[in-house]
């Protein structure tokens, strides 16, 4: 597969940190009324974001034995999780791949505790975080692979958080790359709107109503060894060998619209014609994430 240098294409970024160029994607979320029709989520600022223009919250973590860790290359790129997956079956059946992809209902923007593999089954105080832990153990020679995937993979045992050590298939330690997507489903906690049987309301754009699908991508973008620096040098959410910009310079970075489709206000059906397929589980299946719930470190934040 050819090499795609992103940090090479980019004019602008709206991470913290201005050598960070990389690209960062999770499907949208819709909200499902009786009658069938569908509104987009909006996303909100993390804690501490509060002002910026949506988006998530990217974090670089280093292992929590203080080893060191080999940043990615220019043209890597990986996904994690299953668009198809709608049961618990599904992930049981794939462990290393999914033990990571969770969701919070935020009793506040502090809340970090309570995480299930499904979608919350009540309405959430400060709206639904979607976490994407990615993998952290890599081949140490592919880029990339034709399913995004085979190139990296989890801890033989344990987590990344526990120091689990690397599969031999995978023997170089890469960042682990956590994504926090704070979903603003306030505006659709009265639960008159929610469906008659009981059920939650809200659907991925790719028709998944039960959370087991959630997915992520990730292309690297940073210029040059900045990321290797960052590494390196232990940073957190300040960093004297990056060069940060504040959130209204960050807000300013947009793309133009590449497709041209109405995804907002009510509609009759998802983008694209998506069907909505799979049943929401009856009760939450609550995820057992090793490590510490709240703190995040070393490593940083952007």
């Amino acid at each position: 597969m050819p090499v795609e240098d992103l940090s090479t294409q980019s004019t602008c970024t709206t991470c913290t940190f201005t050598q960070d160029l990389s690209n960062y994607w999770t499907a949208t979320l819709f909200f499902r009324a009786q009658n069938g029709s569908f509104h987009r989520v909006p996303q909100k600022g993390n804690e501490g974001f509060e002002s910026a223009n949506g988006g998530m919250t990217i974090y670089y973590v280093q292992p929590y034995d203080g080893s060191s860790v080999t940043a990615f290359k220019p043209g890597f790129r990986m996904i994690v999780g299953n668009p198809g997956y709608r049961t618990e079956t599904d992930i049981l059946a794939s462990p290393g791949q999914h033990r990571q992809l969770t969701f919070t209902c935020l009793q506040d923007a502090s809340t970090r505790t309570g995480e299930t593999y499904n979608m919350p089954e009540q309405p959430c105080p400060a709206g639904i975080m979607a976490n994407i832990r990615f993998p952290t153990c890599w081949d140490g020679q592919n880029l990339d692979t034709p399913n995004h995937m085979d190139h990296t993979a989890y801890p033989t045992s344990g987590t990344f958080e526990s120091d689990g050590p690397c599969p031999s298939t995978h023997p170089v330690k890469i960042p682990q790359l956590f994504f926090e997507v704070v979903w603003d489903t306030t505006g659709f906690n009265d639960k008159s709107l929610w469906p008659t049987d009981g059920s939650q309301p809200f659907v991925w754009s790719y028709g998944d109503p039960t959370g087991f699908g959630t997915h992520g991508d990730y292309m690297f973008g940073w210029q040059g060894n900045s990321l290797q620096n960052a590494m390196n040098s232990n940073c957190d959410v300040t960093c004297n060998v990056l060069t940060s910009q504040d959130i209204s310079t960050a807000n300013q970075c947009t793309k133009p619209v590449v497709v041209t489709e109405n995804i907002d206000g009510w509609l009759d059906e998802l983008p694209g014609n998506m069907s909505v397929t799979g049943s929401n589980p009856t009760t939450s299946i609550a995820a057992s994430i090793a490590g510490p719930a709240a703190t995040i470190n070393p490593g940083f934040v952007e």
